[in-house]
């Protein structure tokens, strides 16, 4: 069972108290984007095998979203943080890439 800890209230939930939203740190394409850009933010996804980026909401507790980093094939978790920072704190960067060497962000973004 996937255990996430909520960095707004600090209460670790299993999976049943959160919801998943899908993939964190998608660029936005806002008015004025031509179809492909808009078709490409609505319906195109990673679906990675390895490390993944998500937002969650933590449905039965306080109800924020915030983001999760976990491996999809070992649902190990690296760390959760808040829905508003643009990228992954360097700590969970670093918790990563001490597990997955090679791994790097900047091939994701």
């Amino acid at each position: 069972m996937l255990i996430l800890t909520c960095p707004y209230c600090g209460v670790r939930a299993d999976e049943t108290e959160l919801s998943p939203g899908g993939e964190a740190h998608l660029k936005r394409f806002g008015p004025g984007s031509n179809d492909e850009a808009f078709e490409g933010y609505l319906f195109v996804r990673e679906n990675p095998k390895g490390v993944h980026f998500e937002r969650w909401r933590h449905s039965y507790g306080c109800g924020k979203w915030f983001h999760a980093a976990r491996c999809t094939t070992t649902l190990e978790v690296f760390g959760t943080y808040e829905a508003q920072t643009s990228e992954p704190p360097k700590a969970i960067r670093e918790a990563i890439s001490a597990k997955r060497p090679g791994w790097s962000w900047r091939d994701l973004s």
